[in-house]
């Protein structure tokens, strides 16, 4: 008699396909695909498109030129001030009828979207179209909202949106849904191998109503991308891709003026304690390195399993690997469909040859199409190219580890910090770790959680900015009105004369210390009409060095309470208070102005400071699931900051108390005409506790610091409020480890009005928890 157990375990799927038949008509109809331009299809020179699950030819596209873009910024031009002038309401009505439109066609979609890029229909149909509808949903409330909620803010105008292959229509939902939310037009590359959903998704787009060059779809290779990049007409950029792509992009964009956002990859860890329920681990890993063959920024890459478990965690999972199956994208019962493409199989297979690991692969494979097994690499170290470069493909690597210290300290090794995974039965554990991991996402218990109310995206080498929720809505949006040019800088000049009975020179400020200038120079200050009122160091690269190391060092404050950063601000004030004779006729002595109105309002702004130390508070977020995600501000890290020249106390206490009221450490270059300001100033740090290495003042010049300030590897972030142009120069030099930037362009910050919320968000990262309950 055949035991029931026998039958379960001899059990064979049967072929289970989804039918094409309405897509490949639709193909066959279209032929040949132009761009989307103003409402019209525009032909090109055309390229042919392939499944790379079979090698077949799908449909020919257009390969578009710098003269389509150029068409389609312009389109996108016109249609930008009408739309933005429709109400929040109006716009609202559009997204939701491209949200209906995505629900009713959601079926061919998928189809196409696993013709398109290899990857199962069920992924394709159970969560990428589900996901695409919510956020067209999700952002018609936003758009709604926007009135009430963003007062001040308004569009950026025409957004260039740079979209990859893997998530092909789910990455176009996240970058139009709120760019037209806010009132932006928009100009989409998808990637050339996979523009068949953005072309439908168009002609849906046009069916549901939506006004003429609100969205223009130009479609071809990089080359169409980097002039998309290049347009003069274009005031933002949203790019998703590689960080080599990336780097390029904000090297090309340094200096224009334009908004900047970039997704990027990842080598996310995946991360199980020896407590956890390792079955329910093996099945969010599988989810976590194998949905979409592996071809996921945030593809948890790199598991992290705990020492004692090891063995048996990895008995489980080859187990696992061994039952699932690879095939047919179409068939309903395939877990694992193709790569992109051929030459991505070599890739992938040519870094697996050569690794010195032990090699565990799933298999069979089907011999045509980009098939590539899953695979399993073992026993490696953390410094192993494999564990450090993103591989892209159905290729997890293993190590282990011993104490959650460690486990901290191997997560964090890598130059990404796109997500984690965190496994463990103990929430204690988990609540204590999360905050540690440098990656913008966090799942506990849970891995590739979504969602358009939750912000998305990473630190580090792994892009700056988000997608989704609040965040990345703000990113579409910028404040109302003009800003002023500045004036050229002017530094008034003398003769050198002793400044007072007794000559002191004023020295850098670096680690809680006075410190001499590496070069051994100073520079003497004058008041507007030539009167010498001292000298200051002149700092060089060395001293960016040691102050940059001193921040590094002062991480502890990072992990302060807001309640005791407050202390110190409002301590700041009160030694501020005490000496603001003393500081309003330094000021006057410098600027020819009246010093005490500043020094007042610098009082003010510290308070200010201080009171939202511990008020600026973290969202959780409505996600349609049974759990939380929490949208964390954590700090920045290290800031390299350059004064303005205007208002010199009240801009430098803006900068220094928004900075360290959210926790961060500063390095912070003085403003060039009032550097005494600066010097005076970090007498009052001496005296108020703060820790040393939390600020750091250099005296010097911006033209000559801020290649190197900018370009250090652990900088965090650099601003610049400077009357000096400095701006492209910050931005170029960012791009070595893609550091977020905030720079003035020449135009004039309203320090008496800063709009504090500006600083607060430029001092912080959301970081998204996600937390799931339940049995």
């Amino acid at each position: 008699m055949t035991d029931v157990t026998d039958i379960f375990a001899t059990l064979e799927y049967g072929p289970a396909p989804e039918a094409d038949g309405e897509v490949r008509a639709w193909l066959a109809a279209k032929g040949t695909f132009g761009h989307v331009i103003d409402g019209a299809q525009v032909m090109g020179d055309g390229f042919k498109t392939h499944n790379p699950a079979t090698g077949e030819v799908l449909a020919e596209v257009s390969q578009g030129t710098a003269a389509d873009v150029d068409a389609a910024v312009k389109a996108a031009r016109r249609a930008q001030p009408e739309w933005a002038a429709l109400s929040g309401h109006q716009r609202a009505r559009h997204l939701y009828a491209l949200a209906r439109q995505v629900q009713k066609h959601a079926r061919a979609l998928a189809v196409l979207e696993t013709l398109d890029t290899g990857k199962p229909i069920r992924e394709s149909r159970d969560i990428d179209l589900p996901l695409v509808a919510r956020h067209f949903y999700y952002h018609a409330g936003m758009a709604q909202l926007m009135a009430e909620n963003l007062p001040g803010r308004e569009a950026i105008g025409v957004c260039g949106q740079i979209i990859p292959w893997n998530f092909p229509l789910l990455m176009l939902a996240w970058k139009v849904a709120p760019a037209l939310a806010m009132g932006n037009t928009v100009v989409l590359k998808p990637a050339e191998q996979t523009p068949l959903t953005a072309l439908m998704f168009a002609e849906l787009a046009q069916a549901a109503g939506l006004p003429k060059g609100v969205l223009n779809i130009v479609t071809g290779d990089g080359t169409t991308g980097a002039a998309l990049v290049a347009h003069p007409d274009v005031d933002k950029i949203a790019f998703t891709g590689s960080t080599t792509v990336g780097r390029a992009i904000r090297e090309a964009t340094a200096g224009t003026g334009k908004a900047l956002t970039l997704e990027l990859g990842g080598k996310s860890p995946y991360i199980v304690f020896d407590d956890a329920d390792i079955d329910s681990a093996v099945e969010g890993l599988v989810d976590a390195i194998w949905f979409n063959g592996g071809q996921v920024c945030c593809a948890g890459a790199r598991l992290l399993v705990h020492e004692a478990i090891a063995d048996r965690f990895h008995d489980k999972l080859k187990a696992r690997m061994d039952g699932l199956r690879v095939g047919d994208p179409l068939d309903k019962c395939i877990d694992v469909g193709s790569l992109i493409a051929a030459s991505d199989c070599a890739r992938v297979a040519a870094l697996v040859e050569q690794t010195e690991g032990e090699v565990y692969q799933a298999g069979p494979v089907p011999q045509t199409g980009a098939f590539y097994p899953p695979t399993l690499i073992t026993g490696l170290h953390s410094s192993d190219p494999l564990m450090q470069e993103e591989i892209f493909g159905p290729v997890l690597v293993s190590t282990t580890f011993r104490t959650p210290v460690e486990a901290v300290q191997l997560a964090n090794n890598t130059r990404y910090g796109l997500a984690a995974s965190l496994w463990t039965e103990n929430v204690n554990l988990a609540l204590d770790l999360a905050p540690k991991l440098e990656a913008g996402i966090i799942w506990v218990n849970a891995t590739n959680l979504m969602d358009a109310a939750a912000g998305f995206g990473g630190t580090k080498e792994s892009g700056f900015g988000r997608e989704g929720g609040w965040a990345g809505l703000r990113a579409y949006t910028k404040p109302v009105g003009d800003a002023k040019k500045l004036p050229a800088l002017h530094i008034p000049t003398g003769e050198m004369a002793a400044a007072g009975p007794l000559d002191r020179t004023p020295k850098l400020y670096i680690g809680g210390k006075q410190a001499r200038p590496d070069g051994g120079y100073v520079r003497g200050v004058f008041g507007p009409k030539g009167a010498c009122l001292g000298e200051v160091a002149e700092a060089n690269r060395k001293d960016i060095r040691n102050a940059v190391e001193a921040a590094a060092k002062a991480s502890g404050w990072s992990k302060t309470s807001g309640h005791l950063r407050a202390q110190i601000l409002y301590y700041m004030a009160e030694n501020l208070s005490a000496r603001a004779d003393e500081f309003a006729a330094r000021l006057h002595a410098q600027t020819g102005q009246d010093g005490t109105v500043e020094v007042e309002a610098a009082l003010d702004r510290l308070f200010t400071c201080a009171a939202w130390a511990d008020k600026y508070e973290g969202r959780a977020a409505g996600v349609p699931i049974r759990g939380i995600a929490l949208g964390m501000p954590s700090p920045v890290g290290v800031i390299g900051a350059f004064a303005a020249e205007q208002t010199p106390l009240l801009a430098m206490v803006s900068v220094v108390g928004a900075a360290m009221a959210m926790g961060n450490r500063l390095v912070l270059a003085a403003p060039e005409t009032a550097p005494l300001t600066a010097t005076d100033f970090y007498q009052v740090l001496d005296t108020s506790d703060v820790p040393g290495g939390v600020v750091n003042i250099l005296t010097g010049s911006h033209a000559e610091l801020a290649p190197h300030l900018a370009g250090h590897m652990e900088v965090d972030a650099c601003w610049s409020f400077s009357s000096t142009d400095i701006s492209g120069v910050i931005e170029r030099e960012a791009a070595g480890n893609l550091k977020r930037t905030w720079v003035n362009y020449g135009q004039a910050h309203d320090f008496a009005a800063p709009q504090m919320d500006r600083f607060l968000e430029a001092a912080t990262e959301v970081k998204t928890i996600w937390v799931p309950y339940g049995e």
